[in-house]
């Protein structure tokens, strides 16, 4: 993994006895733009911390209590955690190091094993806390580093030190980071005492005036991680680039090319010749890369993304060049384009909408956050003197103030998108002006909900078990059906999502991860081993599988029906948009046709389909190179072994390299020209001009 090498300090070491003796009664409160969403209390009793772990953010979080006993080297070596997880599932984690014996139970695995000696078990169900005991643990450890359990390794390393806080009250803190956890480093802050004072968007209590100068903080220690991944991963070649010896998917007509040349000079799509012709023609000046019989297709989209800081090169590992973001930070999310258009990070092109949530107790707690019509307003023209593409509308906004809004977005050319907002319905959401409902449970909710059930809270997912005896038939199911046809209506669909949250279960692979998640950090893999909803009963985990089956079946209808499907994942990886568009195969479409929806009809709705979607001549380059092909299996899609977006080429072995994830395929081999215009890849690779090579 990449780290940023150039502020890092001398860690000094501490002595045996330290860590666990300045542990100390805490208390943390967690904000989200703002707004206070939870707490983490701390209280020491001899050994044993006593965690309590709070987040109630737009109805759902976490919420557990923990207890952890340390050893005299701040070891954990026993504990438990109790409670429930993001939507309300069970937790219930047990861990025990007793001499060389190691046991654990929690929701992704549970085991014994035998140690040779002492390691740091890293607790599945955790929270902030826990990595200000992990932090304590590695600074008495060599090199800051040590084996974790029930597998992998763990690294901290200190960034800088700074003053946080005024007068009195200032607190000279050290900014660490610590990797080997999970898909990217956490990043927190220890005081002199090496007692936490906060983490991401968790702050000791008194301090709350702290986080938004904190949340910066973190936000440009991760955005130099990044550019310093650009740096090295993103290659750029002076002169054309000829990729030879593909086929080149055209999604108007679901067909292969024959074996052909394509020829990319800076970021626009120069030729496209056969591949005999072009052979026995091509200029020596150009840099080559050998498809080897695989196949090119057009970015793919996802069209339901929240962008990160770190969410870039996992998306266009997986042939992902563009996303629609439907949610956030909006001074966050400029800053983040203007950056990848720089070309400075990594990332897919981006399409903004603009984010508007009614103030509740459980507001999401993004873009503007209303209390009145006259507000929600002025911030519908805000999106649109910003440029903004549509207009989302989230859970607790006022139903009354939807038709003014829905009218004024339309009159300053916004579409109208989003959740069906709490005791309201999509019926009246499409006659208030509603042009696509985000989330294929926003819309199926319509047909199961009571009267006065509220969808602010977990509801929203745990209701879809009643799917499993909805008749499609029926006339309330076939009525809205009638009316998104008559308007033109949209879904986007996230039905990955949807599937991962309904299906999940503790110590169980979800289909939707089953084929990559081998491969990912053991932190992550143990992640993806949970119950996300309640169980009372062996009937009710059954109904969530058949009412699934029944989403899928929904998505056929309106397929069938001619209702534009729009995939989208709610995700960040970059794997969830394979499996969305392998959710539409089984809905009935073929794999050519999934692969239409997720690449060129999604330009078409986005109006950028003279630029994008395709790859022809005069298109800008944004596509990918599998090995396969993907019209006759999408399966093809997980073997990604180069990626072109905005002139530069990304090779996802390198990419899953250096983020901790064991490639899925290799890279495909470059020879760069033998003319005196040689290739200047940025990256240095140790080759000389003409060499083969692989990266």
């Amino acid at each position: 993994m990449s780290l940023i090498r150039n502020t890092l300090l001398t860690t000094v070491f501490f002595g045996l006895g330290f860590a666990a003796a300045a542990f100390a009664d805490a208390s943390f409160v967690i904000i989200q733009n703002g707004e206070t969403v939870g707490h983490v209390e701390v209280v020491e009793t001899g050994k044993t911390l006593s965690i309590d772990y709070v987040v109630d953010d737009n109805g759902r979080g976490p919420k557990h209590k923990q207890t952890i006993t340390l050893d005299d080297k701040g070891l954990p070596v026993a504990g438990t955690v109790a409670g429930t997880s993001l939507m309300g599932g069970a937790v219930n984690e047990t861990f025990a190091i007793k001499g060389t014996s190691f046991t654990w139970s929690s929701q992704a695995d549970a085991g014994k094993m035998a140690l040779k000696a002492p390691k740091l078990y890293i607790v599945n169900d955790s929270n902030p806390y826990d990595l200000a005991i992990y932090a304590r643990y590695l600074l008495t450890q060599p090199n800051q580093t040590a084996e974790t359990l029930p597998g992998g390794s763990a690294r901290l390393q200190a960034i800088k030190t700074l003053d946080v806080g005024q007068g009195d009250k200032a607190v000279k803190v050290t900014v660490y980071q610590i990797s080997g956890l999970d898909l990217a480093p956490d990043y927190i802050l220890l005081d002199e005492h090496n007692e936490l004072f906060a983490a991401g968007n968790v702050v000791r209590k008194g301090y709350e005036a702290e986080i938004k100068a904190l949340g910066r903080l973190n936000s440009d220690l991760e955005a130099e991680r990044q550019k310093t991944l650009q740096a090295e991963l993103g290659h750029r070649f002076d002169g054309p680039v000829r990729i030879k010896n593909v086929r080149v998917f055209d999604p108007k007509t679901g067909k292969l090319s024959a074996l052909s040349s394509v020829v990319v000079n800076g970021d626009t799509i120069a030729t496209i010749l056969p591949e005999a012709e072009a052979a026995t023609n091509a200029p020596k000046d150009e840099t080559i890369i050998d498809g080897d019989g695989g196949t090119l297709i057009p970015g793919l989209h996802d069209m339901h993304s929240h962008t990160t800081r770190s969410s870039g090169l996992f998306l266009l590992a997986s042939g992902v060049t563009s996303v629609r973001d439907m949610g956030n930070d909006n001074g966050f999310l400029d800053t983040q384009i203007r950056l990848m258009t720089e070309g400075t990070v990594a990332g897919p092109r981006i399409v903004r909408n603009g984010f508007i949530e009614g103030k509740s107790p459980y507001s999401a707690n993004h873009g503007f956050v209303v209390s009145s019509q006259e507000e929600a307003m002025k911030a519908v023209r805000w999106y649109a003197d910003h440029g903004y593409y549509q207009l989302k509308i989230y859970n607790s906004f006022n139903p009354d103030w939807i038709p003014a809004v829905a009218a004024e977005s339309h009159r300053l050319g916004m579409d109208v998108v989003g959740h069906i907002p709490a005791f309201y319905t999509p019926d009246r959401g499409m006659k208030d002006g509603y042009d696509e409902i985000t989330h294929i449970n926003q819309l199926v909710l319509g047909w199961l909900l009571k009267d006065g059930e509220d969808t602010r809270t977990p509801l929203r997912l745990t209701a879809l078990a009643r799917a499993a005896t909805l008749d499609l038939n029926s006339a309330p199911v076939q009525a809205s059906v009638a009316t998104m046809k008559a308007q033109g209506m949209g879904l986007d669909t996230t039905a990955v999502i949807v599937e991962r949250l309904m299906l999940s279960r503790a110590g169980k692979v979800n289909p939707a991860d089953e084929w990559y998640l081998k491969n990912m950090p053991i932190g992550y893999q143990r992640y993806r081993k949970r119950t996300y909803v309640p169980l009372k009963d062996a009937a009710e985990d059954t109904s969530y599988f058949t009412a699934f089956d029944k989403l899928v079946d929904i998505m056929k209808m309106l397929h069938d029906n001619g209702i534009q499907l729009l995939p989208g994942t709610d995700d960040t990886l970059g794997f969830s948009v394979k499996r969305e568009l392998e959710l539409y195969v089984k809905a009935g479409m073929t794999p050519a046709e999934a692969l239409k929806v997720g690449t060129y009809d999604m330009e078409v709705y986005l109006g950028r389909d003279q630029q994008l979607g395709t790859i022809e001549r005069g298109k800008l380059a944004d596509f990918f190179l599998v090995k396969g092909d993907p019209t006759q299996d999408l399966s093809a899609l997980r073997e990604t072994r180069m990626v072109l977006k905005g002139g530069f080429v990304y090779f996802p072995n390198e990419i899953y390299d250096a983020l901790g994830i064991t490639p899925f395929t290799t890279a495909p081999t470059v020879t760069k020209p033998d003319s005196p215009v040689a290739a200047s890849d940025h990256s240095d690779h140790g080759e000389s001009d003409g060499a083969h090579f692989h990266y």
